[in-house]
């Protein structure tokens, strides 16, 4: 009897699971002739598909794989798995994008405190330039959030995700937009009316609120409405003096409140950004190296002690090689200085492995007994969960993990998704847990905020090995 499995992709086997839930995965994959890694995003084909579904993520396919910029993730290929073939391989469209090496940007970054204004101003003339040349090919993203801002093995800034675009200018035909979408922390308000409305203004909206989420580390507000009273106050002028927006620096906040006008006519374009005094300065990270661009990156969660939790320094069994050998692969693989300075390869049974998510921890409690607990902590939090079997997704490459599925609301009333995966992790002699959160969907400072409020949990806090 032959066992369903996933299919080579392009030259590409799909290694370890690093993202995804629901109707798609995201694998890491790896083309060892070549000695290349990828990204492959999964997207599963059912029964219950619709050719209304189908046709979405072709347009999505057609409009990223013309995108071709630095500072956005690269479509490289993609091939369906029919429904025919489902008892050889998975049914399903594999989309082959440049592997983010880096993970989320916002991962890195420290709730309610941001980076450093250095930092800030390298990644946002990064997303300025890569939104000026996705406008310049006439698509509007139209979901600009912090999940959607990733890194790539060297620490460059990826725009990704167009699953929400649209083509507004063709051929010098310029048409307005009328579709109501995105998350509702980022939209701009003139998407709660009924009236078409013009492209470029949206993005520009969603990356001033990701400039303030990058330099406060948290959104705004709820929603840009008069249900908010952030968003009231930020309306009557009298936000100035609130915290946070009487930390941000003069010239920073001048920029914002110019991507954050109201009335799209008045609102700042790309080319009024890109002359702003705070975007022309010079960068003084640029020339200093992707080891000093970590550290800073990283630099409020060292302080806070997040990353003493993620990564503390254990002896590694293995010499730092992973199971799949990748260091020894050589070539343009996912380890490098700057995923190693982000403490991107955590320390497994089985030596050390890629975790391109910095919200785990170790405790010295075996899974069972930690489950336990984190299951009873995390619904005292509202949060939902549900145990899964361990043939389920996500497919960790350790058979023997213990996953949990959870989901909610965070403070900003969006919803979040993912896992949590518990495998052994032997430590002096005793048997410990080694916990990773996924996250799916949702923003990933939210996300942080949970994985803290779990580490900070009474039933488990005691458990939790510190560096």
């Amino acid at each position: 009897m032959s066992t369903v499995r996933y299919p080579k992709v392009v030259g590409y086997e799909l290694v370890q699971q690093i993202g995804g839930g629901g109707f798609s995965t995201v694998f890491r994959a790896v083309d060892v002739e070549e000695h290349r890694v990828a990204a492959c995003k999964v997207i599963a084909l059912t029964e219950q598909t619709t050719d209304k579904e189908r046709k979405t993520i072709e347009k999505e396919m057609r409009v990223h794989s013309v995108l071709k910029h630095a500072n956005v993730l690269e479509f490289l290929n993609a091939v369906v798995v029919e429904l025919k073939f489902q008892k050889q391989f998975v049914p399903g469209i594999y989309i082959l994008l440049e592997l983010a090496a880096g993970g989320d940007l916002f991962d890195k970054i420290a709730p309610d405190v941001g980076v450093g204004d250095e930092v800030a101003h390298f990644y946002f003339n990064q997303l300025v330039s890569g939104m000026d040349y996705i406008h310049n090919q006439g698509v509007c993203h139209r979901d600009l959030k912090p999940e959607n801002i990733l890194l790539d093995v060297a620490g460059t800034l990826k725009i990704s995700d167009f699953g929400l675009s649209s083509v507004y200018r063709l051929k010098e035909k310029t048409r307005m937009l009328t579709e109501r979408c995105g998350s509702l922390p980022y939209v701009a308000p003139e998407l709660s009316g009924d009236e078409p409305y013009h492209a470029e203004p949206i993005d520009v909206w969603g990356m001033g609120v990701i400039l303030f989420a990058l330099l406060v580390g948290n959104t705004p507000w709820d929603e840009p409405s008069a249900s908010s009273p952030e968003f009231m106050r930020y309306l009557s002028g009298e936000f100035i003096d609130d915290q946070p927006w009487s930390r941000l620096p003069d010239m920073a906040l001048s920029l914002i409140t110019g991507m954050l006008t109201v009335e799209p006519r008045d609102r700042m374009r790309i080319a009024d950004i890109v002359q702003h005094p705070w975007c022309m300065r010079q960068s003084q990270l640029a020339s200093q190296g992707v080891f000093t661009l970590a550290e800073k990156l990283t630099q409020s969660l060292r302080a806070n002690g997040d990353l003493g939790l993620a990564a503390p320094n254990f002896s590694e069994p293995n010499g730092g090689m992973d199971e799949d050998g990748d260091q020894a692969m050589g070539g343009n693989t996912h380890k490098s200085q700057f995923t190693q300075t982000l403490m991107l390869f955590s320390q497994t049974q089985s030596g050390s492995r890629y975790t391109p998510h910095l919200t785990r921890f170790y405790a010295s409690l075996g899974p069972a007994l930690l489950m336990t607990l984190i299951i009873e902590s995390l619904e005292s939090m509202g949060v939902k969960c549900k145990q899964a079997p361990k043939n389920e997704q996500p497919g960790n490459e350790n058979s023997d993990a213990l996953r949990l599925r959870i989901g909610g609301y965070d403070r900003r009333k969006v919803v979040y998704k993912g896992w949590v995966i518990l495998e052994k992790f032997s430590y002096r002699s005793s048997n410990g847990s080694f916990c990773v959160m996924q996250r799916d969907v949702g923003n990933p400072i939210s996300w942080r905020q949970l994985w803290k409020s779990l580490i900070l949990s009474p039933a488990v806090e005691p458990h939790v090995l510190r560096k």
